[in-house]
């Protein structure tokens, strides 16, 4: 896990600064505590810069950017392959090569020069962000993987292309100006981050997961997907055909539990000491219990709590776990006074915000992780999206079955009057009632019922905190990579979710609804949101953190899975809970679950209640006209009064001014 940057000269202007190149990878010190270096071509038109964390072959001769023996290609990578050695072995057969013992880094420029930049992705499997850079044909190439498990930045102005694992160092060259995207302030407000590919910073995008993109030496922009989250690539239907129920739940939960198994062991990946977070819930508890088995010594597991509201603890679910497998476990307790000190380093690492208050614990157990002398952790981010683990799945499910598709039969005229009507009725302090009204808004709209399994405000919300709507575009740069921007203009988020769609079941046809569901998580929320989490909380850590529910093998199988098995009887994860039956306890399997959170509607009420909503009402960015500033006083009231619950309204506007006005207004 690194950081990278790169900088490319397309005009033959002003020549390559090494001092920009420098400073760009100095400002992701964090990512790379362990070495830095930089190239730059001998014509100066093309320069990488490298962080390096070292966990797979620690020695000098791994560092980067790394080039192959006659230096015509070029690579700065960030993330891990976990087949590295079998690539490497058939790399040596076809006469390369390597300098050397075992880096996978190595692997990328001699899998290039033998298979071309597709096949060599298409052959990789593991997290990875990288630039590479081909000599002979004078063009770059950025690749982010399948999942979006890291991040990938990019820019072209003012003769330049630029590309970074941070915005920040992207925003290092002082020749890139600061500015707000208006298309992604508005999409953020829905999603709680800014889909791909926008990001918070006009003109300064995000490679999409699964995309390659190819920049060529005049600095025209070429993308393309290579992978996605989608069914038909998992399970061939010869396999199932004919089963039996007892059969088929066989197959499935057998698939599950190999390639979860697999997906945990070539984690463990590392010359650097290794460990889990544990939370007591079924995904960590899952990565525990099978780590333990192929280890000959205890997992290192971390938890963190509360000191103040203890009602959100776990802690004795993960010591529970940590006893059973006698792991060498490691606990940190926080309160409102620690995510208090710490809220600055958050807007900095964030880059762009990021409303999951999870962002504050999770610093924290990262931070034991590190003093502990841990420096890879396995997490359990992606297994409730694949088998149905979230309520709010199940709710609209339920939605759609019972209401939604009747309810889109209806004539136009009859679903606009209804959902005027639920409109006018709606008020502040009825959110039930403002939900309804939004998704009767959807429904005559013929927009998707659902959005995402957690997302701030809706299009009734929308209405009151905002001055205006705010419509975007157009992006010529991504029109020109062929990166998909549809309905990203619209100020109604639902048309970007229903673009996504249309051309998911064009392709796909016929598929059932949480199959759906589960497609946009993995386009939208899982990616940009979850992923980025982890990857910018632990990475300021110096920690990295590794997802085995998101092994691509994994999900592949999961997606060819059906709805109805992956919430049969009602149950949430029921073909996992059967595929852990015997590695986890059952009343770890089937309590309720609770989720990675933190009392941010507690400390709303206090202390930083009144700081946020002075730093809010107060920020310049409330002076450029968004805003309805009065509204968002009354939700601060509100919520401090006790009257409504408007922590995750009352969090993303504090992380959004926070934002601005460290980023943009400096």
């Amino acid at each position: 896990m690194c950081g990278i940057a790169g900088l490319l000269n397309f005009t033959g202007g002003r020549p390559l600064d090494g001092d920009i190149l420098r400073a760009m990878g100095d400002s992701m010190a964090h990512r790379g505590p362990d070495g830095d270096g930089q190239w730059v071509s001998k014509d100066r038109r093309i320069g990488l810069a490298h962080r390096r964390l070292s966990i797979v072959d620690l020695s000098n001769s791994a560092a980067q950017p790394m080039s192959d023996m006659d230096e015509t290609v070029w690579v700065t990578f960030n993330g891990e392959i976990y087949n590295h050695l079998v690539l490497r072995g058939e790399l040596k057969k076809a006469g390369h090569r390597f300098r050397t013992d075992h880096s996978d880094t190595e692997v990328l420029v001699h899998g290039y020069k033998e298979w071309g930049i597709d096949g060599l992705v298409g052959r990789l499997d593991g997290m990875f962000a990288f630039g590479l850079w081909d000599e002979t044909n004078k063009r770059l190439f950025l690749v982010r993987d399948r999942i979006g498990i890291k991040p990938m930045y990019f820019n072209r102005a003012g003769g330049y292309f630029r590309f970074a694992s941070e915005i920040k160092a992207i925003l290092a060259d002082p020749a890139v100006p600061r500015a707000v995207e208006p298309s992604a302030l508005n999409h953020y407000l829905s999603f709680m981050v800014a889909p791909a590919p926008l990001t918070m910073f006009k003109d300064i995008f995000k490679l999409p997961a699964g995309h390659i993109m190819e920049i060529g030496s005049s600095g025209v922009l070429s993308a393309h997907r290579y992978w996605d989250a989608v069914p038909g690539n998992g399970i061939d239907a010869a396999e199932t055909k004919g089963l039996s129920d007892a059969a088929l739940e066989d197959f499935y939960t057998t698939g599950i539990r190999d390639r979860l198994e697999a997906g945990i062991e070539k984690r463990m990946m590392s010359d650097v000491p290794f460990g889990v977070f544990l939370s007591g819930g079924i995904d960590s508890s899952a990565n525990v219990a099978m780590m333990s088995k192929m280890m000959d010594r205890p997992v290192d597991t971390f938890t963190v709590g509360f000191k103040d509201f203890t009602h959100l603890n776990e802690l004795d679910y993960a010591s529970r776990v940590a006893k059973d497998f006698k792991t060498n476990h490691h606990e940190v307790l926080i309160d409102e006074g620690d995510m208090l000190g710490y809220l600055g380093d958050l807007v900095h690492h964030q880059d762009e915000p990021l409303a999951d208050w999870v962002c504050v614990p999770l610093y924290f157990v990262s931070k034991l992780a590190k003093d502990s002398g841990v420096t890879v952790v396995q997490v359990g981010e992606g297994s409730d999206e694949q088998f149905s683990g979230y309520n709010s799945y199940r709710l609209y499910l339920q939605i759609h079955r019972q209401f939604w598709r009747a309810f889109k039969a209806l004539p136009g005229p009859a679903r606009h009057a209804a959902a005027g009507l639920a409109k006018r009725m709606t008020c502040s302090h009825t959110p039930r009632l403002d939900r309804v009204a939004d998704i009767l808004g959807r429904g005559a709209k013929s927009q998707e019922l659902f959005w995402g399994a957690a997302h701030a405000y809706w299009n009734v919300h929308k209405d009151r905190v905002l001055g205006a709507p705010i419509e975007g575009g157009p992006w010529p740069v991504l029109e020109e990579a062929g990166l998909d921007a549809a309905g990203l203009e619209d100020g109604d988020s639902g048309a970007a979710v229903s673009a996504m769609m249309a051309a998911f079941d064009s392709a796909h046809p016929g598929r059932d609804e949480l199959t759906r569901m589960i497609h946009n998580e993995f386009r939208v929320r899982l990616a940009e949101l979850l992923l980025m989490r982890v990857d910018k909380i632990t990475m300021s850590t110096s920690v990295e953190g590794r997802v085995p529910f998101l092994d691509h093998a994994l999900v592949d199988f999961s997606m060819d899975i059906p709805q109805a098995w992956k919430i049969k009887g009602g149950e949430p994860k029921y073909l996992l809970k059967k595929a852990l039956s015997g590695i986890l306890p059952d009343d770890i399997l089937y309590r309720p679950k609770m989720g990675f959170s933190a009392p941010m509607a507690e400390w709303l009420r206090g202390d930083f209640g009144k700081q946020a909503e002075a730093a809010v009402l107060g920020s310049s960015l409330m002076k450029d006209g968004y805003f309805n500033r009065d509204h968002i006083a009354r939700r601060f009231k509100g919520h401090r009064d006790g009257r409504q619950d408007n922590a995750l309204h009352l969090w993303l506007l504090f992380n959004l001014t926070a934002w601005h006005d460290h980023w943009i207004e400096g």
